[in-house]
């Protein structure tokens, strides 16, 4: 890649990066879902350096999850400096999760979506926030369906 390509990409990725910024502060609290992961962790870095105290974030734990995951997760919202509420997730109770069919992340994501919505209201944030990516539209993701459905926003 030439330089002037590299250029480009990085101009590019700061006018992302700028809109990214708008768009998680015009919301003005958040909670974002949180599983500490590359995506969620970006999109909860940029909402605490946008919106300070006011982004919190939210880990939902069941059996499904490892411990290694859950003490990662505590880790990292710590060395971000933010809030971090844990939930029980309850999926399992769900018949469309247990099935293990194609679309068992959206029932797994709706369960997630609800447990993040409950603790908007707790800590009187104004939106839900995950690290879905627009080139994710291109993949099989059934769980961004229950993300639009609790019009949780992906910035």
């Amino acid at each position: 890649m030439s330089s002037s390509e590299l250029e480009a990409v990085r101009a590019g990725s700061v006018a992302k990066l700028a809109n990214a910024k708008a768009r998680i502060a015009a919301c003005g609290s958040a909670v974002v879902a949180f599983s500490a992961g590359v995506d969620s962790t970006f999109v909860l870095a940029v909402a605490r350096e946008v919106l300070g105290d006011r982004a919190v974030a939210l880990t939902a734990h069941s059996p499904a999850v490892p411990a290694a995951e859950r003490a990662e997760a505590r880790s990292l919202a710590m060395r971000l400096g933010v809030r971090h509420l844990e939930r029980e997730s309850h999926e399992q109770e769900d018949p469309g999760y247990v099935a293990n069919g194609q679309d068992r992340c959206y029932h797994c994501k709706r369960e997630l979506y609800r447990l993040c919505e409950e603790a908007a209201r707790e800590v009187g944030a104004r939106a839900v926030l995950d690290g879905f990516n627009a080139d994710d539209r291109r993949d099989h993701r059934p769980g961004h369906r229950a993300a639009e459905e609790a019009r949780v926003r992906s910035p």
